[in-house]
């Protein structure tokens, strides 16, 4: 009975030392596959969420002050023509 006993053990330390391996090779391959998603990103020159928002934020400034110029610009030109 005492070489089945052994047989189990060892069959056990082999799974274990197989998920052991397994969990190695996934965090390896996340590794890998992060770094191959920032290149990709990288490379295709796409900007920051917070970058887009400052830039929207100015242009949506810059429209506002478009806006108030065309109007002082008006009457400007009413007061002009009176």
């Amino acid at each position: 009975m005492q070489q089945g006993n052994k047989f189990f053990d060892d069959v056990g330390k082999l799974m274990t030392n197989a998920m052991g391996v397994a969990q190695g090779a996934k965090t390896e391959m996340e590794t890998a596959m992060k770094s191959f998603i920032d290149r990709w990103m990288a490379d295709r020159d796409f900007v920051a969420r917070d970058e887009f928002d400052a830039v929207r934020a100015m242009a949506q400034k810059a429209r506002e002050e478009n806006i108030a110029l065309e109007a002082r610009l008006a009457a400007l030109e009413a007061s002009l023509n009176t």
